[in-house]
């Protein structure tokens, strides 16, 4: 099913016709929705209290402090949707994968996978081992009424990368030499790992989610041709496999200029754009069929008011002949944030291109 119908048999669900729901099937929008990644979190002075004591993967694991910190950019920002509040190694965790999210550093992965014999630990993901993703999103899905609230994964390359590596690595080394040295390791490793987080996303949607994004988060360390040949068959399998739910699918990566149409030949139906390359040319590239997301670098936000309304209005005027657009920053805020910024971004947004 395209996700510019409804679902077969029926009624409209009361996000349908939300603005963000409407830009990503490419339709006439009120205005141009905002939401922002990372905007649950880290720069948030509530969010702080609220997990204060609590490591990052407990707090995932807590349907009632999930649902109260993905509420949170909702009510003080004014937002177009809610981002569900999770981490993408949270599946992993869940299938028994021993890592732990370090503070300043990130996942980082006690027995890294390099090895044919290590592929056994990667079993299959089942609604029951993320049966507090289930709860929460029921909580969230009664408390948010008509804002579409968008589930989401890690994708397969950025995952097996983490677990590959063994934690966050700025060269990939030892990822990229499994890929080029065992590439038939490597094809089956990323198959797990698609149906793992196809698994995931399922869960997200059938629980209440009224779209989805796919994180790709390091493939943009890859060129074309290795992406074409070694991630996109397992990117597409994802997107294939929550193809026939009806919900908008989301495609982003990090430095993926170079990327951007074979992002959008994954399977996605809105392809997410960093600040590296204007929404314009990011259109030409990605071709017609598909919505765009982004793009404001987040650093712009510390910059001051003037500045920001002018980068802002930047994209805005490349977006103006897009089909479909998503405003959104270039990748997540950043923890030192002013949540005012935040607050004002959504409002100029909103102000600026009310129809």
């Amino acid at each position: 099913m395209s996700a510019n119908q409804s679902p077969a048999g029926k009624q409209p669900t009361a996000t349908y016709d939300s603005a963000f729901l409407r830009a990503c099937r490419r339709e006439p929008v009120p205005h141009t929705p905002v939401w922002f990644m990372r905007q649950a979190g880290r720069s948030l002075p509530e969010y702080l209290k609220a997990r204060e004591g609590i490591p990052m993967l407990e707090s995932c694991m807590r349907p009632e402090l999930v649902a109260e910190i993905t509420l949170q950019p909702v009510r003080r920002h004014g937002v177009d949707a809610a981002v569900y509040f999770s981490d993408i190694v949270v599946p992993l965790k869940a299938i028994g994968i021993d890592l732990d999210i370090k503070p300043g550093v990130g996942p980082v992965v006690a027995d890294p996978i390099r090895t044919r014999a290590d592929l056994a630990r990667l079993r299959r993901l089942t609604p029951e081992d993320v049966a507090y993703v289930t709860e929460a999103f029921g909580l969230l899905t009664r408390e948010l009424g008509a804002t579409p609230l968008i589930g989401f994964a890690g994708a397969p390359f950025t995952l097996a990368s983490y677990l590959v590596e063994g934690g966050p690595s700025r060269n990939h080394e030892h990822t990229k030499a499994l890929m080029y040295g065992d590439p038939q390791l490597w094809a089956d490793l990323l198959d797990r790992l698609a149906d793992i987080t196809a698994a995931f996303l399922r869960v997200q949607i059938e629980a209440g989610a009224s779209a989805v994004q796919l994180f790709d988060s390091w493939v943009g360390a890859l060129s074309p041709a290795d992406y074409r040949r070694s991630v996109l068959p397992a990117s597409r399998k994802v997107f294939e496999a929550v193809s026939g739910y009806g919900v908008p699918r989301v495609h982003f990566g990090v430095g993926t200029g170079e990327l951007l149409g074979l992002l959008g030949e994954a399977g996605a139906d809105v392809v997410g754009v960093d600040w590296r390359v204007p929404l314009d040319e990011a259109a030409r590239r990605v071709g017609p069929g598909k919505a765009l997301q982004g793009n404001l670098d987040p650093a712009v936000l510390f910059a001051g008011r003037e500045a920001v309304e002018a980068k802002t209005r930047e994209i805005l005027d490349a977006a103006a002949g897009l089909e479909g657009h998503v405003f959104n920053l270039g990748h997540g805020v950043l923890p030192t944030t002013d949540p005012d910024a935040l607050t004002r971004l959504v409002e100029y947004v909103h102000t600026q291109t009310a129809r």
